[in-house]
């Protein structure tokens, strides 16, 4: 009987032991195909916040206030001159703080949507990359983008008032809560999900399309970092043209006058008839560079970060 008690003990210490592999394991391909997005989507931010912030800046610039910027290199030179060189990356606290973990989700969505879809030779098809990206898209924009571009637009915003409020991220977060509760974090989610839904669902798309001309017959083909941006630089223009409409409306309705809209529709409607259908790609200049530049970059080290991983535990 001992021997029984003792056998059964070492049978269980076995399972336990194995149970913990496993979850070792399944811990390391988690962590494998979230992390390298995550570590690119870092990177990326840090180099093209500029753009991103004079294009916000000429959006949220309307007409009627009147505008203040008469262009891009206007925006770049009042803001340099009123605040410093340090002035271009105000509000890059909050966007970083959604950079890493957006595309985190992104990518790591993406690939255990792929890893589901693939062929016997790992090719992934054109259209299902497609519905790949969308469903990429779709589940940064709900976790992550919604919230973190709803707060970096506010304090943005906040910080152009003549008595700006939020004293740093948290503070502001606190204050945004406080006044409007976490729905105050989540204004615009039907615009952002379909902003980024299609933008996804585009970016992958022609990627996915480029590298697998590209590849041809072969796989395993590498591509170099060169190419990788070409295709990525490609894809993000092709995402501009696609989107801007929506990505103007879902910053307005996360600014701080975002109370003016009673819904997405309502702030579409609006802006064609006070500004006409030309405000839709009001900043399309700066967001065109912004977004080639950071969907080159990001494809880039995204890239290079598999490979990088590939020699400690298999990313792909």
């Amino acid at each position: 009987m001992p021997g029984i008690v003792v056998s059964t003990a070492a049978i269980l210490r076995c399972k336990a032991t194995a149970d913990s592999i496993v979850n070792y394991i399944s811990s390391l391909l988690l962590l494998s195909l979230f992390l390298p997005g995550g570590l690119a989507g870092g990177i990326e931010i840090c180099i093209t916040f500029p753009t991103e912030y004079v294009k916000t800046q000429l959006q949220l610039d309307e007409r009627a206030n009147p505008p203040r910027y008469r262009g891009i290199g206007d925006c770049v030179k009042l803001t340099v001159q009123d605040h410093g060189y340090r002035g271009l990356y105000r509000g890059l606290s909050s966007l970083l703080y959604g950079s890493i973990p957006k595309a985190a989700v992104r990518f790591g969505t993406f690939e255990v949507l792929a890893n589901t879809m693939r062929d016997s030779t790992g090719r992934l098809d054109n259209t299902r990359s497609l519905w790949c990206g969308l469903g990429a898209g779709i589940a940064e924009a709900i976790v992550v983008v919604c919230p973190m571009e709803t707060l970096k637009v506010k304090f943005i915003h906040d910080q152009c008032s003549l008595n700006p409020r939020y004293r740093g991220f948290f503070h502001g977060v606190r204050e945004i809560i406080k006044d409007q509760g976490v729905r105050g974090t989540y204004q615009g989610l039907t615009a952002t999900v379909l902003k980024q839904g299609s933008n996804q669902a585009i970016r992958f798309y022609v990627m996915n399309s480029l590298r697998n001309w590209y590849k041809g017959d072969d796989p395993r083909r590498e591509m170099h970092p060169i190419v990788t941006a070409v295709f990525g630089a490609t894809a993000g223009a092709a995402s501009v043209f696609g989107n801007t409409p929506l990505d103007v409306v879902k910053t307005r309705m996360q600014g701080l006058d975002a109370h003016r809209y009673s819904s997405t529709m309502d702030c579409a409607f609006q802006i064609i008839k006070k500004e006409g259908p030309q405000a839709f790609y009001k900043g399309t200049v700066p967001r065109l560079g912004r977004v080639c530049l950071d969907v080159a970059i990001v494809f880039v080290i995204y890239e290079e970060v598999v490979k990088l991983l590939n020699n400690v535990w298999i990313t792909d």
